[in-house]
């Protein structure tokens, strides 16, 4: 995912201090939360599924993670990718529905093979020798206990990059309380603020509040993104909104939104690349990519919130 450039200065918040991962503290225990999945209640879907009995939740995750994919990846946002690429541990499964889902071979039909936490440390340590900048956890959701071990073992053999959570905001704020001081920078998606749009788009009527929610206890945690003097992120909350073909309107009230609660300080990326993938070709309305104009609007109601720490897409 090709992005763009900063479209105003970064600003350097005094409550986004960096975190020093060296002095990193595991959990005291990872127990609890492998009891979770005796009856899953790791986002808010609560499906209930008890996964350490080789049921499946609603996601499709079971007991083990599945990953789809480990590799260096440089498509995200600057201070992210940087010039060494992110390290990017791409989950299977996601407790979204999303009809455009442009990961839907990993994300819906589950693609990848389980690991156990031992293995996927190791995956942690081989990526950091390829040099990246941090290890980036894609679509964790489902897998948070897995993770949270594989952190914890792959700590205690050295490893000291920053651990990134990149999320489709569809979280539940108790499991992401279990991640304060393991999860350095999260990258979570503001999609939806109407329900009925976020109902007929991705199945969560309810996501408008449950993203909020999550948002808040992420910056509760971390604080705004906050860099190092090489301009590479070292801890805190960078928000992502996909503009949506024909839906301008929920871009504009998502960012007022995000503006009222956070302030226009917030990070943000504002992403463009929408493609009719999975299922959206032949939904009303969802048939067709974003045209530079729409797109353009998106930019503007940015600028008019007076975000000053954006990123945009070269186009």
């Amino acid at each position: 995912m090709e992005r763009g450039k900063d479209c105003v200065e970064r600003n350097r918040s005094e409550r986004s201090k960096v975190a020093n991962v060296a002095e990193w503290k595991p959990p005291v225990s990872t127990g609890a939360q492998y009891s979770s999945l005796s009856a899953c209640r790791l986002c808010p879907r609560e499906c209930g599924a008890n996964r350490l009995e080789g049921e499946r939740g609603f996601c499709g995750a079971g007991r083990l993670a599945r990953v789809a994919a480990a590799s260096v990846h440089h498509g995200e946002e600057p201070p992210i990718s940087g010039t060494r690429g992110s390290g990017t541990i791409f989950f299977s499964h996601c407790n979204m529905k999303c009809l455009f889902c442009q990961n839907y071979p990993i994300s819906q039909y589950g693609n990848g093979r389980e690991m156990d936490t031992e293995t996927l440390a190791g995956e942690m340590l081989r990526i950091r020798e390829r040099g990246v900048h941090n290890v980036n956890f894609v679509t964790p959701t489902p897998h948070v206990p897995q993770m949270m071990e594989a952190v914890r073992l792959a700590r205690g053999k050295g490893f000291d990059l920053p651990v990134v959570y990149n999320t489709n905001g569809y979280d539940a704020p108790d499991t992401l309380a279990l991640l304060d001081g393991v999860v350095d920078i999260y990258l979570p998606d503001a999609k939806y603020l109407s329900s009925k749009l976020a109902d007929t788009a991705s199945g969560t009527p309810d996501y408008p509040r449950h993203n909020d929610a999550a948002i808040a206890e992420m910056v509760r945690q971390v604080g705004f993104l906050s860099a190092g003097d090489d301009g590479i992120a070292t801890r805190g909350v960078l928000v992502r909104h996909l503009v949506l073909p024909g839906r301008v309107e929920e871009t504009e009230k998502v960012l007022a939104h995000l503006s009222e609660r956070h302030g226009p300080e917030l990070p943000l990326s504002l992403m463009g690349q929408y493609f009719p993938a999975w299922r959206a070709a032949s939904a009303d309305g969802f048939g067709r990519k974003v045209t530079r104009k729409e797109y353009d609007r998106a930019i503007e109601a940015a600028s008019l919130l007076g975000f000053r720490n954006a990123f945009i897409q070269e186009r």
